[in-house]
């Protein structure tokens, strides 16, 4: 079993300097936490793989493809492989958990 938590999940990510830390890579997942502060750009490019998001705080705007919707605490996002996404207009702190299918490479 592995058990994962969030506080310690962004101490790590924090330590690191990074807005991505990968905490789990398996066979068919892998799965990250992603921060965006309030005011930053999301630079992330499509990515090869199925993803799905879970808002864990803050609020922003997320465009996949053509459609764009507002999304806070709870919010799940899935964005198909090779489709264009962003966060945008990130008005609150964004904690995200990504999971990717199969994992990230």
């Amino acid at each position: 079993m592995k058990v994962f938590r969030l506080d310690d999940l962004e101490a790590e990510r924090a330590a690191n300097e990074g807005a991505y830390l990968q905490f789990l890579r398996e066979r068919n997942m892998s799965a990250g936490l992603y921060a965006l502060d309030a005011g930053s750009h999301d630079t992330q490019k499509p990515h090869l793989q199925d993803e799905m998001y879970f808002v864990v705080s803050g609020r922003a705007s997320v465009s996949v493809g053509l459609e764009t919707t507002e999304v806070a605490r709870g919010s799940v996002v899935y964005v198909p492989a090779g489709v264009s996404h962003k966060f945008h207009h990130i008005s609150e702190d964004l904690r995200v958990l990504v999971v990717f299918s199969p994992p990230e490479a």
